[in-house]
Formats: C-alpha cells, structure tokens, sequence
C-alpha cells in the first residue's frame, strides 16, 4: 500500500540545484524591464535534513498534475535574498519583480521574470548583465508526498513530493546553507503553511554581451529555451546518510531552550542559542546571573534546629494525645505542637495539602535518641523489629499496645533504657539496611543523582601522541517524595504514661511498620498509584528464567545470578543475595552439586541473620514476593536476587506526619494512630541487579 503524508506547518528549507540565467531571446518593447529566463528546479534527489524531521532524500515530482503553477503564472513575487520587508527605491515594497510564466519541460520547472526599472535597481541590473549574479532560490509549499523506497536502518527513505506549490523567486548571494537554521521563526507561526526554500546556484550561463531590451506591451508566446549542458542527475541509491549534520546543533538548542525554560531565562536562552554559546557555557552564565539575582541558594535543612535539651524533652506519647484530642491540645502538648507548627513551616507549601490536619514530628527528634536504661523496652523492641523482618506484611504490621498487658508493653512502666533514633530504628527494621543499600535522608524538594551509563574511551598513543578527547555517558536518576503510611493503635491509658520506655516502644513500632512498608516498596512495588517501583518490576535488571513453568533454585541459578550481573561490568560494592523463607529453607536443603552429599546452596554463618552463598552474603526477608505466577505454576513461584545493593538508593523527606483516627476503636478507648512519611527508592544503575522470579520451593 503507497505511503501518502501530507506535510503541515511553517518552515523553510534549502536545497542546492542547477540554475540557468539568460535574457529571453522573445522579449522585445519597449517597457524597459528586464526579463529572464531560469530553469528552477528538476527531478536530481536531495538528501534533507533538518531540526523537525528524519533525514530523508526528496525527489520533486515535475509530472503534469504534481506541481500546481497558479502562483507563479499568477505573478508571483522576485525578491532579493527573500527579504520581504526591506523596500527599494521610494516604494513602500520590497518587491523588486514578478515572474510572467512558467511551465514544465521534461524533468525541469522553467520561468519567465521580469524585473523592475526603478533606478534603486539600476547596479543590480548591471551585475546581472556582467554575469554576477548567478543563484536564485525558490519557495515552494509541499501538499503530500509519497514513500517510494522505504530504506534500511540508518539509512534515510525516499519521497516523492506528488504535490507541491512554488511561489517566491529570490535572487540571492550565496545559496541558503541548511545546517545554519533557515527558517527558525517557524515555531512561532504554526499557522503559517509549511513552504520550503530551494536554493539553485548557476551553472555557468551568463547574459554573456546581450544588452537590456525592452518587450512590447502584449508579450509574445515564449519560445522552447534550448536545454543547457546538465549534469548527470545522482541517484537516490547513491546518496547515503551519514552522521546528522545538525544533531549536535539541535541537541545544543534543545538543552539550552529547556534551561532557559526551567529556571526563567528564555531570553538568555534565545540570545545563547543565536550566538552559538555552548550548553556549559551557557550553565556557568545561568548559575552567575541567577546568583547574582538571589534567586540561587542552598537548600535548607528541614531539621527546626533544637537543642540537645529539647530533643529530650520531645515526647512522642504528649504528641500523639495532642492529635487524639485536638480541643485540649495546647494544654496536653504545648511544646509539641509548637514543634510541629515549626516543621510545618519549615516545609512550606511543598507538602502534601491533603496531611494539613496531621500533627508533624521534626526531623531532629527522629534523627536523635533517648536517654533511657532499662533492657526489657529493649528486649520488646528488638523482638517487635525481628518479628516484622521475618516476614509480616506492613499492611498487617500493627501493634495494640496497652498498659496492663506485660507482652503488649505493661511490663514497660517506670523503666529506662538507652533508645536509638527513630531513622535508626526504622532503618533496623529493615533487611535491606543489612544489604548496603545507600540512604539520603534530610532532602528538600526533587532530587537527581548522577548516574554513569556509557564509559569513556582509552587509547593507546605514540611518543607525543594526543588521546582523542571522549566523555562519559551521564544520565540521572531521579528521586521525588512519595507518601507511604502505617498503622497501629494505642490505648489512651498508655499515651498517658509519663515513663520514657513507653516512648521508646512506641517510636520502635512506628519505625518498624513505616520501614517495613519502605521495605515491601523498594523490593517489589508496582511504580503505580504514588508507589515507588520496586527491585524486581524494574526494566533492565539482568534476568534468570528457571523454566516454562518455573523450576526449583539450583547451585546454577545462583551462579547465573552472579554471572549475569558480572557480564554487566557491576559485580562489585555490596554484593549479595536476597529472597524469601521459603527459597532460603529450599537451597538449605539442595546441595551445590547433586548426589555428592557435599555442601549446601545456602549455609550459615557466624553473623546473625544472615547466610552464605557461593561466599557473597544472603538474607531473608518475607516482603520477597512467594506468591508469583510462571506458565502453570500460578500463585506459588518465588523471588531471588543478587546484586551491588550500594546502587538502591532510598530517599527521605522532612518530619513524620502523625494523623489520628478518633473513631476506629473509640469504644474501647483505643486510637489508632497512622504515620505518614515522604520517601522513595530508585535504583542508581539497573545493571546492579540480576533477578530469578520463577523459583519453586515445593
């Protein structure tokens, strides 16, 4: 089926030709004008380039019904270098003729012009008659063109333009040169049509010593001009597509016009654009006049900046009664609130509008500890954490914690211990944590980190020899603040016990829901609904398929695993393997090679909580999916994977917004209390990872 495309829009273009210029031989009277004849086009291919469209080589169709000639035997207009606004002599135009006819002969476009006697072009009319002016360029709009050789990859396709209008002759110097960006005003005109601008240089015809006549009032019928010596036409075949001329001038517009647009310098950025500035030079000059502006600062801080004393006098327990009971708030929690109003502030409008009722706890609270000694609210914390890690679902992960109860924190009143942190705390709750995986905590705003994607290039030289300058491939990625909230619930008799463990058990399991969700997320979240996109729905990480229907872990997927992220050229940094209960039980029980009654897949070792494999270190956690889905094996296949976990990388926004739900549990004079906290997870180079998603464990 022919490819037809009808081509839209405002442009120019430029196309190098034949041209031959003679005075014509039937133009006789006496009006004094100056008449020419060209030849303006032909059927020659022409490879095109441009900023807007694929290269691809051009064929201008001269058969009766492709070129419409109404313009030109309408009068068209002759200017000089396409200037349409400078006017000659003492008229208000910039006209200096008009073509009178034009036809087709064989392959090429003829016309007839004639050309003003206004004394403004008297040395314009001589140098043509000295034959100096040797180049005349055309306008032409394009209706459709049709595919008529579609080519391979890397190589430009041909058209054959099957409709077109030409309807502006120039006159010019020096032929329009494409790769100098004829035509850029095109974006501001998008409802302008699209015209092309065809540059023909002469080929060595002159007015030779033929002296100006003048032609009578009705012209005479034109004579067939005699077909000057032409060259032999290229074939399409024959003109290849190299490199873009323009790809790296596009590219430089591209950055710099969404520099400009970015940071509100879009004059600066079409004034750099004009002067050929390069992009870095451009950044340097963007980063001064910014500077110089005030408008460019370092981020600040989201901490409140509180003192040590204050921090110990933070209460988690007086914050959370302040948020169950709104009406008494300032006389439960005075400090706290004041706290809170502070983060709020200090975040500014950049937080989440739907979280304005929450109560929000600063990041120096969170980054910091307290003074406490006795080891049984250790103990409970600890054993909350482990619990969490080994294996219960954040949506599931709650606690009711209530003053009576010796396992659910009764036996916690009047003691002391020493507390971590709450970022400690949640980044213990965490396997992950163990893994290497990298933490930017404390930021402001989106974030890009560099990412390097392509190396540079060495060389080997002679004595005085130079290295052929290269660069490396640079690419971002980038981190932008998402909210994951948890769970849990409290009785309102221990909100109101004053005892420091207390304090300590509730910021212990308000760090081991929210980590555990961070946890599940950067593992495997989906990358929808706000989610981040976890480890093992990430494109591009290596792959190690078991079988059609899956097939249980081997001693050879492990290597493959490895091998996979080695062919990468990213086995190194904190390497290692990370999967479920159920993978880890399987290959404790599936020896390295079968039958040899030798060692095991997966082994113990001195550390706790963590194995070996093929010497790399291997942990467990439950939020590795056992639920996935290979061929027939539906609902039962697991995850494994292995990898440089230095190169996951977890962000942290702000404070943690507390929220209460006053009426789940209202009877029993419980509240449920539920945290929210800005994060997200990327991985900084997804060839890091290698993953096996179709292990069976039974």
């Amino acid at each position: 089926m022919t490819k037809r495309q009808r081509i839209e829009g405002s442009l120019h273009r430029s196309l190098p030709a034949v041209l031959t210029i003679r005075q014509d031989e039937a133009a006789g009277g006496e009006d004094g004008l100056l008449r020419l004849r060209l030849s303006v086009s032909s059927e020659a291919p022409y490879l095109r380039t441009s900023w807007w469209d694929d290269p691809w080589i051009e064929v201008l169709g001269h058969k009766e019904g492709e070129v419409d000639l109404s313009r030109l035997n309408g009068g068209a207009a002759v200017l000089g270098n396409h200037d349409r606004y400078t006017p000659i002599g003492n008229t208000p135009l910039a006209g200096i003729g008009a073509s009178e006819r034009a036809w087709l002969d064989g392959e090429r476009l003829i016309v007839d012009l004639a050309l003003s006697r206004r004394d403004a072009l008297a040395d314009l009319r001589q140098d043509i008659a000295d034959g100096l002016v040797r180049n005349v360029s055309i306008g032409y709009q394009i209706g459709e063109r049709v595919l008529t050789r579609a080519a391979g990859e890397g190589q430009a396709d041909e058209y054959r333009v099957t409709s077109w209008t030409p309807f502006e002759i120039s006159l010019v110097d020096i032929p329009a040169d494409a790769t100098v960006g004829l035509g850029r005003s095109a974006e501001h005109q998008p409802n302008t049509p699209r015209y092309r601008v065809v540059d023909l240089p002469a080929e060595g015809a002159t007015l030779g010593d033929r002296s100006m006549t003048t032609a009578a009032a009705t012209p005479a019928a034109p004579t067939t001009p005699a077909a000057p010596q032409q060259p032999e036409p290229a074939r399409a075949a024959d003109i290849q597509l190299g490199a873009d001329p323009l790809a790296g001038e596009r590219e430089r517009m591209r950055e710099i016009r969404a520099m400009g647009r970015e940071f509100g310098q879009v004059e600066l950025a079409d004034t750099a654009i004009d002067t050929g500035t390069s992009v870095d030079a451009f950044r340097a000059q963007l980063l001064r006049n910014m500077r110089a502006a005030g408008t460019l600062r370092p981020a600040e801080s989201p901490e409140i900046g509180m003192t040590r004393a204050e921090v110990e006098q933070y209460s988690f327990c007086r914050a959370l009664l302040a948020a169950s009971d709104p009406v008494n708030a300032h006389k439960l929690a005075p400090f706290e609130l004041e706290c809170s109003r502070a983060a709020q502030d200090k975040r500014g409008d950049s937080r989440d509008k739907s979280r304005e009722a929450a109560l929000t706890l600063p990041l120096d609270v969170l980054a910091r500890g307290i003074t406490i000694n006795d080891q049984a609210a250790a103990r409970a914390a600890a054993n909350l954490i482990g619990g969490l890690q080994r294996g219960a679902r954040q949506y599931d992960a709650y606690r009711d914690l209530v003053v009576g109860t010796a396992a659910a924190g009764g036996n916690l009143v009047a003691t002391e211990l020493l507390g971590s942190s709450f970022i400690e705390l949640l980044r213990n709750a965490m396997v992950l944590d163990r893994m290497g995986i990298t933490w930017l905590r404390d930021l402001n705003g989106n974030i890009a980190i560099p990412s390097q994607t392509g190396a540079s290039t060495a060389y080997w030289l002679a004595e005085s020899g130079a290295p052929t300058e290269s660069q490396q491939t640079i690419g971002q990625v980038g981190l932008t603040p998402k909210t994951v909230g948890a769970f849990t619930d409290y009785s309102r008799r221990l909100l109101l016990q004053s005892s420091i463990d207390i304090e300590a058990f509730v910021r212990a399991d308000l760090a081991a829901i929210i980590g555990q969700a961070i946890q599940l997320a950067a593992i495997n979240g989906s990358g929808a609904s706000n989610e981040p996109t976890g480890l093992l729905n990430t494109s591009g990480i290596g792959s190690v398929p078991g079988g059609t229907n899956g097939a249980a872990p081997t001693y050879d997927h492990m290597v493959d695993l490895e091998t996979a992220v080695a062919n990468a050229n990213a086995d190194v940094g904190a390497l290692g393997y990370l999967t479920n209960s159920k993978v880890r039980g399987k290959l404790r029980k599936t020896q390295e090679f079968a039958s040899t009654n030798g060692k095991a897949v997966w082994t113990s070792t001195a550390e706790r909580g963590m194995g070996d494999v093929l010497g790399y270190g291997a942990t467990v956690t439950n939020a590795v999916p056992s639920n996935l889905t290979k061929g027939t094996s539906a609902g039962v296949c697991s995850a494994i994977a292995f990898g440089n976990w230095a190169d996951m990388v977890i962000g942290m926004w702000g404070g943690l917004d507390i929220m209460l739900d006053p009426y789940t549990g209202a009877t029993s004079g419980t509240r449920r209390v539920i945290a929210l906290q800005d994060v997200d997870v990327q991985l900084r180079r997804v060839a890091s990872f290698a993953a096996m998603k179709d292990a069976l464990t039974s």
